[in-house]
């Protein structure tokens, strides 16, 4: 807002002159409040337009109004599927820390809510498909170089979904990613440990390859890791420990190609979609 030296226009009164003048000037310069159209809108229909919005992709504006019916349908159920509700438009409108906070909240008012299970798959799902799903591994990008933290906070939250909720409907899909990070997570040691053989750094290799062995079971990766230690040892002369590793790769993976072709291609994926 700015002001001016007011002028009085002959045969006006001086007041009426500056009173039209400061009209004119404060409704150039004051911001027309804007009116809140769900002031007027039962909780129903605030939850009605928001499912509306978010099923439209408007993810953007169904989190406001998920937060005004948190407000405004306080202590009700209702108010505790907003915040459920909030919790997945941010997750589908790539707001990911959002929605864990929104989730970490739910858990904490709510420990007791018949919907927790669902509150834990979904946390699940975001740390998932933040730094761990299948398209990182469509798009090649290196499992050095990503975040498994994500992928560890997301095995917590399946994990704790199928060990109190073993009947839930969403415990056979936790499973399920459980076992795909578990893959990944082996992978990714399996991963550096190639790369630091293929650099000629033999005794990182076998760290990060023997880390994988002690860390995890049962998962395709150990095949590879196996034979990274056979060919690391055998790098490095040491032949008793090599020999080891071919009887273990004989016995343990008699059908494994590695032994004649070499290490797996990269266009060879170890996974499986569900």
């Amino acid at each position: 807002m700015f002001f001016t030296k007011l002028s009085v226009v002959p045969g006006t009164r001086p007041l009426a002159a500056a009173v039209c003048a400061w009209v004119v000037l404060a409704s150039g310069c004051a911001n027309t409040p804007q009116t809140d159209k769900t002031a007027t809108w039962s909780p129903n229909k605030i939850y009605a337009e928001a499912k509306d919005e978010a099923s439209s992709g408007a993810f953007d504006k169904a989190i406001p109004l998920y937060e005004k019916l948190e407000g405004r349908a306080a202590g009700t159920p209702l108010a505790q599927q907003a915040q459920l509700d909030k919790a997945h438009a941010q997750y589908k409108g790539g707001e990911q820390a959002q929605a864990v906070a929104t989730l970490n909240r739910f858990m904490k008012l709510h420990p007791a809510s018949p919907a927790m299970d669902y509150a834990l798959y979904l946390k699940g799902l975001v740390n998932f498909n933040d730094n761990l799903g299948i398209f990182g591994f469509i798009s090649r990008q290196d499992l050095s170089e990503r975040d498994q933290n994500a992928a560890k906070e997301s095995f917590e939250s399946f994990k704790e979904l199928v060990a109190r909720y073993p009947e839930s409907r969403y415990a056979p899909d936790s499973q399920l990613r459980m076992n795909y990070i578990v893959n990944s997570l082996a992978q990714s040691e399996v991963h550096v440990a190639r790369y630091y053989y293929s650099r000629g750094a033999y005794v990182a290799a076998i760290n990060r390859a023997q880390s994988a062995i002690a860390d995890y079971r049962d998962v395709p990766a150990l095949e590879e890791a196996t034979f990274i230690l056979y060919k690391s040892y055998d790098a490095l002369g040491m032949t008793e420990l090599r020999d080891d590793m071919r009887r273990i790769i004989d016995k343990s993976y008699p059908q494994s190609q590695l032994t004649n072709k070499g290490f797996r291609l990269a266009d060879s994926p170890w996974y499986k979609f569900w």
